[in-house]
């Protein structure tokens, strides 16, 4: 996403992009939202979290916060995550890629549930 379209991102990255893309989240929120939305069908858990969020950093689909939404209440040990638009870039280029492959399945005689 930093220089050209990718080929896939994994179930992890597309998740968390997509708990981000709804606004800055920490760790344990990320893995709420996705644990809450059924259509995600996958379980995230906190190795898998944040081995995907320290590669993320790392080719700067999401960057880590120096703000903290209220510091008074919030505890300091977390961390919190923001959508880059490079990020945004590399979501919708998967968002297409899956429509696509959903198109082709339905093509093949493959019958497709839709949720909504």
């Amino acid at each position: 996403m930093t220089g050209g379209m990718i080929t896939s991102l994994t179930n992890a990255e597309f998740h968390i992009l997509l708990a981000l893309s709804r606004g800055d989240k920490h760790g344990y929120a990320i893995m709420k939202w996705v644990e809450e939305n059924p259509g995600a069908a996958i379980r995230l858990g906190p190795a898998t979290l944040y081995r995907t969020i320290r590669t993320m950093l790392g080719k700067g689909w999401i960057e880590e916060l120096d703000e903290r939404p209220d510091p008074q209440i919030d505890d300091e040990r977390r961390r919190y995550y923001r959508i880059t638009g490079a990020g945004r870039v590399g979501a919708a280029e998967e968002a297409e890629r899956l429509a696509k492959l959903v198109s082709l399945a339905r093509d093949s005689g493959f019958k497709v549930l839709r949720y909504s």
